[in-house]
C-alpha cells in the first residue's frame, strides 16, 4: 500500500549558520538514502518556500489567482516521501525516522487507488 508523508514545519525567516545547515542536511541526505535502499521509496520532493506558492479557486465559474498559501498556517508544507510499504505501522515508523519529525510534524496519508476498469 502506498501513503504520502507529508512534512510540516514552521517557515524560518532567517538562514542558518553554515555547519548548522550542513548537519541538518547530511540527517536528510541520510534519511532519502536509508528509505531508497530499504525499497519502499515510490517518490519524494522538497517544496519551495511558501512565498512562491500559487492558489488557484473558482468562483461562479471564473478562476481566481491568488499569490501564496490557501491558509495562513503556523507549520507550512515542506515535501514528501511517497513510500509503499505493507501497513500503516511501517509507514508510521518510517515518518518517525524522517528527520521532518524532529523538525516539525509528519502527516501519513494513504493513496487512494481508483477503479479504472
Amino acid at each position: 500500500m502506498q501513503y504520502l508523508l507529508l512534512i510540516y514545519a514552521e517557515q524560518r525567516t532567517e538562514v542558518p549558520p553554515q555547519d548548522q545547515l550542513e548537519a541538518e542536511m547530511a540527517e536528510w541526505f541520510a534519511y532519502t538514502e536509508d528509505v531508497r535502499k530499504s525499497g519502499v521509496y515510490v517518490d519524494g520532493n522538497a517544496l519551495e518556500p511558501v512565498n512562491t506558492a500559487t492558489t488557484v479557486r473558482l468562483k461562479a465559474g471564473e478562476r481566481v489567482v491568488t499569490d501564496g498559501p490557501f491558509a495562513e498556517t503556523r507549520e507550512v508544507l515542506g515535501g514528501y516521501y511517497l513510500i509503499d510499504v505493507p501497513d500503516l505501522d511501517t509507514a508510521l515508523d518510517w515518518a518517525a525516522k524522517c528527520p521532518g519529525a524532529k523538525y516539525g510534524s509528519m502527516e501519513i496519508r494513504p493513496i487512494t487507488v481508483f477503479d479504472q476498469g
